[in-house]
C-alpha cells in the first residue's frame, strides 16, 4: 500500500491531474469542447427557449383582442414601451428566462454553433416585451455578423423590419424589406414570414393588390396552421376591399370551415353570408341568413355585430332607413364590445349627415361615437372635428326653440302665464330607452304642436318643449357644465370632473336651470323653484323692445344656420330653405342684402330666372352694398382685400413714424391715407394717430380740434370714438393745466397729472418670454402721463409633457389672440387693443401683454374674474378685431383661457390642442 501511495503522490501525476481538471472547467476551442457546447446549447437552452416562446405566443393569442372591423394585423404584436430609458419593459417570467438563456449561451458557450440563435432569442424576447429599439439592435447585429448564412440573414432582416415598423420608422423598414427580398430570391424555403412581413408593410402603405399577392405566397409557404388561417382571413379582407368578392367569399369560407378561433370563425361566417348575398343579388336571404345566427346560443355575445352586418347590407343597397334601424338594434344589444357600439353610432351619424340631412341628430351620434372610440381609430380627428362643427347648428336651433317658446308664453293672458311657466319649468321627464339616450318631455295638450326643422324636410314655427333635439341639447349642455344636479340649495357646489360628468346618467328631476330667459339674463343665483319661475316670468318678451330683441336672436340664428349650410356643408338646397323661411317669418330684417345675394348665387346654373330676380333685388334695394358691387365687378372682393392689405401696411408705417417721434411724417401719412381711403374702417385710427401727433407739436386747442373732428366724422366707431370722448372729458376737467403746457402732450413725466384716469395694472406673472408692455402702448401711456410698470421677467415653471387642460374653475381668465407668425411686429395691433380697452372699459383694470413662442405670438388681455366676464368681453371685441389687428385675418384667432391652462400653451401644437378642448367644453 505504501508503494501505491508513493506512486499516486508523484509530482508528475499531480500536475497531470491538475491540468485535466483545468481543462474540464476552462472552455477550449477543441473538437470535444465544441461538441459538448453544441449539445448543451441546443438541448438545454435553445430548445427550452423555443418552448417558452411558443407558450408565450399561445397565451398572447388567447388574450389578444382583434378589431374585426379593420384589416387584421399579420402578427400579434405587443404595445411599444412609452420610454425605453425611463420606463423599462414590465417583467415577464417566460421572456426574462429566454433572455437569461440567450445570455448564458453567449457567455458560456462561445465555441458552439448557436451564438447567432442566442442573439435572435434575445431580439425576439425583447420584441415581445415591447422593447422594439433594443430588439432591432440585436437583429441588426445578427444580420451584419452572420450575413454569410442566407437563412439567418433573412430572418434577422425580417425581424429588424418588424421592429422598425413598430417604431413607426416606415421608410427605413421598407428599405430593410427591399434588401431582404432581394436576398430571399435565392432561398427556396422558410420565406413565409418574410413574405407576410412585407405584406403588412404594403397594407400600411395602402398597396392592397401587392399585399394580396404576397399573402397568397406566404399562405402557400407556411407550415403553421393558425398562421395560415389568420393570413387567409386577412387575404379575404383585402380582396373584399379591392372588390374581388368571389375570391374573398372563397377565402372566408375556407376560414369558416377551418380550425379557426371561434371569434374569427364567427366573423368569417358573417362576411361569407354578406358576400354571398351581394354576389347572388339576394333580397331576402341575406337578412334571414344573418339573423339565423341569432338562434345559435354560441352567438349570443355577437348579437350586436350580427345586427351591424345586417345594417351594412341594407346600407350597401341604399335602403338607409332599414340600415339605421339595424344599427340601432346593434347599439341596443351591445353588451361588451365598445368598439362595435361606437361603429354603430358612427354609421347612424354618417347616415344622418349624408343621407337624411339631419345634422342635429348626426351631431348627437357623432358625440356618442367620440366618447367611446379609441383615439387611434382611423379618421378619429376628423370625426371629432365634424362633431364640433355640428354643435354650431345645434346651438342655433336651440336658440330658435327657446325664443319661440318664450314668445308663445308671453302672448298668453297675464293670468295664465304663471301657471303655464310653472308647468314648463317642472316638466315630467321620460327617460327614453332608444339608442340616442335623449330625454323627452311629455307634451302639453293645451299648446299648439309645433316641430323644429332638424333636417331637410319641414321648417316652421318652433316650440322648445316639443323639440326633442333642442331638449336633448339642453340636457347635454347642462350636464356638460354641472353634471347631474338635483334642484336644491347651493346646487352649483361640488364641481365634478369631465370624466365623471360623461359617465353619469341623467336622473329625473328639475331642469329649470337649462332655460335661459329671452332677454339673455342667465343669473342663476336663485336656486329655489319660486325664484326661477319669477325670473323667467320677468324675462318674457312682453314689451315691444323685448320682443324685438327676441326676434333679432331668431333672425341671427336662422341666418347663421343658413350660412353654415352654404359655406361649411356646401348644402345649397338646405341653405335656400332656411333663407326662405327667414324671409317668410321676417320679411324685413337686417340681413336682407346678404340673403338676396346668397339666393342669387345658389340659383345660378339651376334656376336662372330666380337668380336674375334676386340679383335685381340686391342691385335695386342695396346699390351701395359690397354685394351689389361684387355683382357688378366680380373682382371687387379681391380689390378690397388688396386695399385692406395696403391700408394695414400704411398704418404700420405711420405707427412706426410715431414711435420714432417723426410727427410731421405721421400727420402727412394720416392725411394721405384718409384722403385715399375715406370710408376705410381704419380711417378713425389714422385720425387718432394724427391727433396725437398734433398734440405733441401744438397747444391744447389744436388737439381739441382734432378730437372733436373725430367724434363728428366717426360717431359710430367703436374703437377710437369712445376713447376720444373719454379724453375730451378729462381735458375739460383739467383745462387750466393743459393751457399752461407748451405742447398739449409731453414726454413721460411721473410728476405730471395723468391724461386719463386709469387703475393701476395688476402684475400678472408673464409666460414664458414677455416683452415690454409699454412698447406697443406708448402713445396711450404718453397721454396718461404715467408710464406703465414693466413686468418682471420670471423663469417659467417646467410644463409636464403629458399635462392636460382642465375645466376647473379659475380665479383668473384671459382673452388671448394667437398670431401664427413669430416674425411679425404687433406693436400697432397692441396699440389698437389698448385703444379699444380704454374706450370701452375705462373703469376696468384691463391690460394686455405679449408672449413670444417659437412659431406664435400670444397677446393676452388680463384679467377677468370669471368665465362669464371673459365671454362678455369676447363678444364685444371679436367684431372689432378686423380693425384692431393690423395683420391678415387668416393668421390670428381669439379665445378664452384660464390662467392655469394659459401656462400650458407653450407651442403651436399645445395651442391647437387647447382650441379643440375649448370648442368641446366652452362652445
Amino acid at each position: 500500500m505504501k508503494n501505491y501511495a508513493n506512486k499516486a503522490s508523484h509530482p508528475l501525476i499531480i500536475c497531470l491531474s491538475l491540468l485535466f481538471f483545468y481543462g474540464c472547467i476552462t472552455p477550449k476551442d477543441t473538437s470535444f469542447s465544441r461538441k459538448m457546447q453544441n449539445l448543451t446549447a441546443r438541448y438545454n437552452y435553445i430548445y427550452n427557449s423555443n418552448v417558452l416562446l411558443t407558450e408565450y405566443n399561445q397565451s398572447l393569442a388567447e388574450s389578444y383582442v382583434d378589431n374585426y372591423e379593420q384589416t387584421l394585423s399579420v402578427y400579434l404584436d405587443p404595445e411599444p414601451q412609452v420610454n425605453l430609458v425611463l420606463t423599462p419593459a414590465a417583467p415577464n417570467k417566460q421572456l426574462d428566462e429566454v433572455i437569461t438563456k440567450g445570455q448564458t449561451i453567449i457567455n458560456d458557450k462561445s465555441f458552439s454553433n448557436y451564438i447567432d440563435d442566442a442573439y435572435m432569442l434575445l431580439g425576439k424576447a425583447n420584441y415581445l416585451k415591447g422593447n422594439f429599439f433594443i430588439a432591432s439592435e440585436y437583429f441588426d447585429y445578427v444580420a451584419k455578423t452572420y450575413n454569410n448564412d442566407l437563412k439567418v440573414f433573412i430572418m434577422a432582416m425580417n425581424w429588424k423590419a418588424r421592429s422598425q415598423m413598430e417604431l413607426n420608422n416606415m421608410s427605413f423598414a421598407d428599405k430593410v424589406l427591399d434588401t431582404m427580398l432581394r436576398a430571399a430570391d435565392q432561398l427556396k424555403k422558410d420565406i413565409a414570414e418574410p413574405l407576410a412581413t412585407t405584406a403588412q408593410m404594403r397594407i400600411y402603405q395602402k398597396r392592397n393588390k401587392e399585399a394580396i399577392l404576397l399573402l397568397e405566397s406566404a399562405i402557400a409557404s407556411t407550415k403553421e396552421q393558425q398562421q395560415r388561417i389568420r393570413w387567409r382571413f386577412i387575404l379575404a379582407q383585402l380582396q373584399e376591399k379591392e372588390n374581388n368578392l368571389q375570391d374573398a367569399y372563397a377565402n372566408f369560407t375556407k376560414v369558416e370551415k377551418s380550425n379557426a378561433p371561434f371569434e374569427m370563425y364567427f366573423h368569417a361566417n358573417l362576411n361569407r353570408i354578406k358576400l354571398k348575398a351581394l354576389l347572388g343579388g339576394e333580397k331576402l336571404n341575406k337578412e334571414q341568413q344573418l339573423l339565423a345566427l341569432l338562434k345559435d346560443d354560441k352567438n349570443i355575445d355577437y348579437t350586436d355585430q350580427i345586427y351591424y352586418q345586417v345594417g351594412e347590407l341594407f346600407s350597401a343597397e341604399g335602403n338607409f332607413p332599414k340600415a339605421a334601424d339595424n344599427y340601432n338594434k346593434s347599439i341596443q344589444q351591445s353588451t361588451r364590445n365598445q368598439n362595435q357600439k361606437a361603429l354603430s353610432y358612427l354609421r347612424i351619424a354618417d347616415l344622418n349627415f349624408k343621407e337624411f340631412k339631419n345634422y342635429i341628430k348626426a351631431k348627437l351620434y357623432y358625440d356618442s361615437a367620440v366618447t367611446i372610440l379609441p383615439k387611434n381609430f382611423p379618421d378619429y380627428d376628423n370625426i371629432v372635428k365634424k362633431a364640433n362643427n355640428l354643435q354650431y347648428l345645434t346651438d342655433r336651433y336651440t336658440i330658435i326653440s327657446r325664443e319661440d317658446t318664450a314668445q308663445i308664453i308671453a302672448k298668453l293672458p297675464a293670468a295664465e302665464r304663471e301657471a303655464r311657466v310653472k308647468r314648463y319649468l317642472t316638466p315630467k321627464v321620460v327617460v327614453s330607452s332608444t339608442s340616442t339616450n335623449t330625454n323627452r318631455f311629455i307634451d302639453d295638450p293645451d299648446f299648439p304642436r309645433q316641430t323644429l326643422n332638424t333636417g331637410a324636410n319641414n321648417i316652421g314655427s318652433t316650440f322648445y318643449f316639443n323639440n326633442n333635439a333642442a331638449i336633448s341639447s339642453g340636457f347635454g349642455d347642462f350636464k356638460k357644465r354641472w353634471g347631474n344636479r338635483q334642484l336644491e340649495d347651493n346646487w352649483r357646489q361640488s364641481i365634478r370632473s369631465s370624466a365623471q360628468e360623461n359617465n353619469q346618467v341623467l336622473a329625473g328631476g328639475k331642469v329649470a336651470n337649462d332655460i335661459i330667459p329671452a332677454n339673455g339674463n342667465t343669473d342663476q343665483s336663485a336656486t329655489d323653484q319660486t325664484s326661477l319661475e319669477k325670473q323667467y316670468l320677468d324675462a318674457l318678451p312682453t314689451t315691444p323692445e323685448q320682443l324685438a330683441g327676441s326676434n333679432q336672436k331668431i333672425i341671427d340664428a336662422y341666418f347663421e344656420i343658413a350660412s353654415f349650410y352654404q359655406q361649411e356643408l356646401n348644402d345649397k338646397a338646405e341653405a335656400d330653405k332656411i333663407y326662405l323661411e327667414l324671409l317668410k317669418r321676417f320679411p324685413e330684417n337686417n340681413h336682407l342684402a346678404a340673403i338676396y345675394y346668397s339666393l342669387y348665387l345658389n340659383s345660378q346654373g339651376g334656376n336662372e330666372a330666380k337668380s336674375a330676380e334676386y340679383k335685381q333685388l340686391v342691385l335695386s334695394k342695396f346699390p351701395e352694398s359690397n354685394f351689389a358691387k361684387t355683382i357688378l365687378d366680380p373682382s371687387y372682393s379681391a380689390k378690397q382685400s388688396e386695399i385692406e392689405n395696403i391700408t394695414n401696411n400704411n398704418y404700420n408705417v405711420a405707427f412706426n413714424a410715431y414711435a420714432k417721434k417723426d410727427y410731421p411724417a405721421v400727420i402727412k401719412q394720416a392725411d394721405d391715407n384718409i384722403q385715399a381711403f375715406p370710408k376705410n374702417d381704419l380711417a378713425p385710427q389714422y385720425a387718432y394717430l394724427k391727433a396725437i401727433a398734433v398734440g405733441r407739436t401744438s397747444k391744447v386747442d389744436a388737439l381739441l380740434t382734432q378730437f372733436n373732428k373725430i367724434t363728428t366724422d366717426y360717431p359710430d366707431d367703436k374703437i377710437i370714438t369712445p376713447l376720444v370722448r373719454e379724453h375730451l372729458k378729462y381735458i375739460e376737467a383739467n383745462m387750466e393745466d393743459f393751457k399752461l403746457r407748451t405742447f398739449a402732450l409731453v414726454d413721460f413725466d411721473s410728476s405730471e397729472p395723468r391724461f386719463v384716469s386709469q387703475a393701476t395694472p395688476i402684475d400678472v406673472k408673464p409666460k414664458p418670454i414677455p416683452t415690454d408692455i409699454n412698447a406697443a402702448d406708448k402713445p396711450a401711456a404718453e397721454l396718461a402721463k404715467v408710464p406703465e410698470k414693466t413686468a418682471e421677467v420670471k423663469t417659467p415653471e417646467p410644463v409636464k409633457a403629458n399635462s392636460i387642460f382642465s375645466t376647473a374653475k379659475s380665479e383668473e381668465y384671459y382673452y388671448v389672440i394667437d398670431v401664427a407668425d413669430a416674425t411679425l411686429t404687433l406693436s400697432s395691433s397692441r396699440f389698437g387693443i389698448g385703444q379699444f380697452n380704454r374706450g370701452n372699459y375705462p373703469d376696468n383694470d384691463l391690460t394686455h401683454k405679449l408672449v413670444e413662442l417659437d412659431n406664435d405670438q400670444l397677446i393676452y388681455i388680463v384679467s377677468f374674474v370669471d368665465l362669464e366676464d371673459a365671454k362678455i368681453y369676447e363678444e364685444s371685441i371679436k367684431g372689432q378685431l378686423k380693425n384692431i389687428m393690423k395683420v391678415p385675418a387668416s393668421i390670428y384667432k381669439g379665445f378664452i383661457v384660464s390662467k392655469e391652462n394659459f401656462e400650458k400653451l407653450t407651442d403651436r401644437q399645445r395651442i391647437n390642442d387647447y382650441l379643440t378642448f375649448y370648442n368641446e367644453n366652452y362652445r
